[in-house]
């Protein structure tokens, strides 16, 4: 059985936490419908519909601000426990600083666990609806690329004809094994175009050793055929690359047809650490911001604690995201990307613990 203190302290900051989330989930919907707004302004939509897709899109967004939300809800946590006199109260009964940064170590690993296993679930759903809506009304809705258990699929129009592309991988700026089934606007077979490579390197694409089957007679073609479309790698690539529609099924499942497909999935495990190394994060970043917190002066402005949570959050952000991307690009081990970042702030969270409890 917990006990009061315990229970209080728990309480508390889980308080705190909810108000913070609170706080930032309301200006990430303004925001959010301001960027909505100007997405739809030349749209005949509903005067909801911003609104709405703003909802939508608003819980991925903050589950990517919760370590700084636990940094910010830890700071008022503190706050609220020395101008209320109770730290110095638990102190008197034999509670020492390093309990209540276990109690608070815990807390924000358990709530770390809940909100990978359902918040990030329901985010990732929502995030689905949002991009899935917004490209019924997006122009290049009609270009369309997907990854499946049968290769890569590609549907472009341009001009009075529409291509059905099917790749069986990707190797460097190259489609392997390609299909390419050419219609007109009303959807009549025109051509077949088969080729052991098509050069994506650029959206005026190069395919070479190409056999065409029209009206069922089969003959080679040139050496190299030239079409132009509206994709290239780094289009293809920019397609494939919002996981945070994804759930974690989606995301492991996704990976393997990438890796059977010889596709880099590189960004999807990277995603995949960050998601499993999500509760270490933010517990990390709870005890981080305490020790900072019982080791600045207790004279100190509300301002200024915001300012140092707003700057340590900015120096946080940077050096997570510069390891990630080290790691995205080759530059480093996929798990040195998202584990070393954590293992410099315990580093520097375990000399701050010392003699913690004398402060």
């Amino acid at each position: 059985m917990l006990k009061k203190f315990e229970l209080y302290v728990i309480k508390l900051f889980l308080k705190k936490f909810l108000i913070i989330s609170s706080v930032f989930f309301s200006i990430a919907v303004i925001l959010n419908i301001l960027e909505e707004i100007n997405f739809f302004k030349n749209l005949e939509v509903s005067f909801y519909t911003p609104l709405v897709m703003s909802l939508l899109n608003t819980p991925s967004v903050l589950f990517e601000i919760f370590p700084f939300i636990f940094l910010i809800s830890t700071q008022f946590f503190f706050l609220n426990m020395i101008n209320g006199g109770e730290l110095e109260t638990l102190k008197i009964h034999g509670i020492s600083n390093i309990r209540i940064i276990t109690i608070l170590l815990i807390s924000s690993f358990m709530i770390g666990v809940v909100l990978i296993t359902f918040f990030y679930h329901f985010s990732s759903k929502l995030k689905f609806l949002h991009i899935d809506f917004k490209n019924s009304y997006s122009s290049d809705n009609k270009y369309l690329a997907a990854v499946n258990d049968n290769g890569i699929w590609i549907k472009d129009e341009i001009g009075e004809k529409i291509y059905i592309i099917n790749a069986f991988s990707i190797d460097d700026v190259y489609l392997k094994n390609v299909i390419i089934t050419e219609f007109d606007s009303d959807f009549n077979m025109i051509q077949i175009i088969k080729s052991p490579q098509v050069n994506i390197s650029n959206k005026e694409w190069v395919i070479a050793d190409s056999t065409i089957s029209k009206k069922n007679i089969t003959r080679k073609g040139p050496k190299n055929i030239n079409i132009i479309t509206h994709f290239d790698l780094e289009k293809i690539n920019s397609m494939f690359s919002n996981l945070s529609s994804q759930n974690l099924i989606q995301l492991f499942k996704l990976d393997n047809e990438y890796r059977q497909l010889n596709y880099s999935s590189i960004e999807i495990r990277l995603h995949l650490l960050k998601l499993f190394s999500y509760p270490f994060y933010l517990s990390i970043m709870t005890v981080f911001t305490s020790v900072i917190m019982l080791n600045i002066k207790r004279n100190k402005t509300i301002i200024f604690h915001m300012i140092t949570g707003i700057f340590l959050s900015v120096v946080i952000y940077f050096l997570y995201d510069l390891f990630n991307l080290l790691g995205a690009n080759n530059k480093i081990p996929l798990m040195a990307s998202v584990w070393f970042p954590l293992f410099i702030l315990t580093v520097l969270t375990s000399v701050g613990l010392v003699r913690i409890n004398e402060k």
